[in-house]
């Protein structure tokens, strides 16, 4: 979308693509990939980085930043992850990635305050730029709002796990849920996830779908009532910005950038609800709130129909990076 857009503002957009992947295990191929695109790229010109790939590649980019004008788009701080052993490295490398860049570019304020708190990067280096969203046509609500949408890979970030407790503590409610996302990023953690659906009763009620192409997923937010993002962090969460351009409301952690993505309607009102992370009981609480308070289901469906309307789209955040790419190349 970000490299269209920037097509159509006249920039000249050349990408290169880079093998392996942000996962550990794959650095070598990372590393050698991104340090033999970045070779062949003439001194003093510009170039947007793709934060996933950074960190695991760190000595590359600090070995190109005094030659190339080096903007970073940071989706996801590595130095986020949690992984046994990996923190410490991760965010040192990141550091380095950070000092070697000309300017970065965070998709969420809280993500651009998270740097400046934890990296003491100075905040006239990094400037945001809020996903957009694809307009699309309202959802048609049922009567209930029984049919609940997760979207997202299954991992423990994402927090499926979470929703499966609360799910089982509403087991007496009317309910359906579809969690579509990748299968095999965590597959231990599916698995788990997987067993404990079935031993708590909501096989039948609760599905899997694996990954899906972009118009399967359109379709899933089409046929919904409510999505549930029960995620342990976000930098952002564009799948809420995703329900909300159907006027579909949210229920969610509020955790990271959620609340940002979730914004508000322009007089006020929240186009879902916010809960506390990780906590079963205050999902399915809240989850029951809306399953059987008929008032409150149609408060927040004006509340999101709403919130859509302030949404932007990707134009607007192809024009925000434009602006920044001009600045880093002057």
């Amino acid at each position: 979308m970000v490299c269209a857009g920037l097509e159509r503002l006249g920039w000249a957009v050349h990408e290169r693509l880079v093998e392996g992947s942000a996962r550990a295990g794959t650095g070598a191929t990372l590393r050698d990939s991104l340090a033999g695109a970045l070779h062949g790229i003439p001194d003093g010109e510009l170039v947007l980085l793709d934060g996933l790939l950074t960190a695991r590649a760190a000595p590359v980019v600090a070995a190109h930043g005094g030659r190339l004008h080096l903007v970073l788009l940071v989706h996801l701080p590595h130095g986020l992850e949690t992984a046994a052993g990996a923190g410490a490295d991760l965010r040192a490398a990141e550091r380095t990635v950070l000092d070697a860049v000309t300017t970065v570019v965070t998709t969420s304020r809280w993500t651009r305050d998270w740097l400046v708190e934890t990296y003491a990067v100075d905040p006239s280096r990094i400037q945001v730029a809020s996903p957009g969203v694809t307009s699309a046509e309202p959802a048609v609500p049922s009567a209930s709002g029984h049919r609940l949408l997760c979207v997202g890979a299954i991992t423990p970030t994402k927090g499926q796990d979470v929703l499966v407790e609360a799910l089982a503590e509403d087991a007496d409610l009317p309910w359906s849920g579809r969690c579509v996302g990748a299968l095999d990023v965590e597959p231990g953690f599916v698995d788990r996830v997987l067993t404990r659906g079935v031993a708590l009763g909501l096989g039948e009620r609760l599905t899997f779908t694996g990954s899906a192409p972009p118009e399967a997923v359109a379709a899933e937010y089409a046929d919904v009532d409510l999505l549930v993002v029960p995620s342990r962090f976000e930098t952002y969460g564009m799948v809420i910005t995703e329900a909300l351009a159907r006027a579909v409301p949210v229920l969610a952690a509020a955790v990271g950038g959620v609340p940002e993505a979730l914004g508000t309607a322009p007089d006020g009102r929240r186009p879902g609800l916010l809960v506390t992370p990780a906590q079963p009981a205050a999902f399915a609480s809240a989850l029951r709130e809306w399953l059987t308070d008929h008032d409150l289901r149609d408060d927040l469906r004006s509340a999101a129909a709403a919130r859509r309307s302030t949404l932007r789209d990707w134009s607007d955040t192809s024009h925000t990076i434009s602006t920044v790419l001009s600045r880093a190349a002057a």
